[in-house]
């Protein structure tokens, strides 16, 4: 539909990972489309930093988001669609979202399993009042937008009319491969992780099966975007920049994504593991969720089950620049053809226009 006007509600500006890769990066190809869109974050860039530092931000400061974004909708007869990452105002009723949303179209993005926040939550309380929030913003949805197939499973349980599974991506524009040499030399590989303070506990269960693997090779653990500790390994921290981070990444030559497995974890997509590759390089992960997807064990990389599992993994790929070098070419060769905002781009901008020009 040319012309359709989109308000687009992020829940953060483009420090917020999922907001700048689930629906930033696309408004190019919005734009391609004959999509106009308006971007309103929730919480904008200010409010995250605080909360990375793990600083106070205030209730006047939260106030304020939710007022702008109330705003927002009550200017929705400006626009044809809406577009929601996750929800539009997290803690409040959801029939009073769902009020606010009446009369227009809208469209819900997730990246996570964010209805865990609510059904899984300690406070009975909250699991009785708020348990099936989501769910019921997600029955009135014209269309749910899930980054894998668990979330578009809970989505389809809740009633929603037109579920599509769009993974996380890249832009490959961004991300190279460097030259590596195909020779060892004196300096120690890297092994890297990437994510944030909030997440930085993924690797906390790495920590044992790190210090053996240091007691057999020589190599450095590259933590991107937190703090991180292991006795035993060398760590170097690194901060993180949207402008940095795949250089960042691209000087090291194996990535790792270690995951608990419980029901949030199955909800994640997998990013990390598609920056790594989108760097031609080869990956050991934990078998959860689309983690299992993602990870072809034995071409692109390892799953590893169990802690002896991460040493010999890691191990095989320390040891063989042959066998780093064929994984790593395969990765990208999955990221160009499945996981990049190229290939994906013009999809999600059909979809949104079709909704757009859907009537109620």
């Amino acid at each position: 539909m040319t012309g359709a006007r989109v308000l687009a509600l992020t829940r953060y500006g483009r420090l917020g990972a999922s907001s700048r890769l689930r629906g930033l990066q696309f408004l190019p190809w919005f734009e391609r489309a004959g999509l106009s869109t308006t971007v309103q974050p929730l919480l904008p860039d200010a409010v995250l930093s605080k909360r990375y530092a793990r600083s106070r931000y205030g209730i006047t400061a939260l106030l304020g988001s939710y007022a702008r974004r109330l705003l927002a909708l009550a200017g929705q007869r400006d626009f044809d669609l809406i577009w929601i990452e996750k929800e539009a105002l997290p803690w409040l009723p959801a029939w009073l979202e769902r009020a606010l949303l009446k009369g227009i179209p809208y469209v819900l993005d997730y990246d996570d399993a964010q209805f865990h926040v609510y059904d899984l939550h300690r406070s009975n309380l909250v699991r009785r009042v708020y348990g099936g929030r989501l769910d019921a913003l997600m029955s009135g949805a014209r269309l749910v937008v899930a980054g894998n197939e668990y979330l578009a499973e809970r989505a389809r349980r809740a009633g929603a009319d037109w579920v599509e599974i769009i993974p996380t991506v890249i832009d490959l524009n961004r991300y190279g491969i460097r030259p590596r040499p195909s020779t060892g030399g004196s300096a120690p590989l890297r092994i890297v992780w990437i994510g944030s303070p909030s997440t930085v506990r993924y690797l906390d269960g790495l920590r044992t099966a790190l210090a053996s693997l240091a007691d057999r090779h020589r190599f450095v653990l590259r933590v991107i975007g937190s703090e991180f500790v292991a006795p035993g390994v060398e760590v170097e921290c690194v901060p993180w920049t949207e402008e940095t981070e795949a250089a960042s990444i691209g000087d090291c030559d194996i990535g790792i994504m270690p995951l608990m497995d419980t029901p949030w974890e199955r909800g994640k997509c997998g990013y990390k593991l598609i920056q790594y590759m989108a760097c031609g390089l080869p990956v050991v992960a934990s078998p959860v969720g689309v983690n299992q997807e993602i990870v072809q064990d034995g071409v692109n990389g390892f799953l590893a089950h169990s802690e002896a599992d991460w040493v010999a993994k890691l191990s095989h790929l320390l040891e063989s620049t042959e066998r780093r070098h064929r994984m790593g070419s395969a990765g990208r060769g999955m990221v160009e053809q499945c996981y990049c905002v190229q290939m994906v781009g013009p999809r999600m901008a059909a979809m949104l226009s079709q909704a757009a020009a859907s009537v109620r």
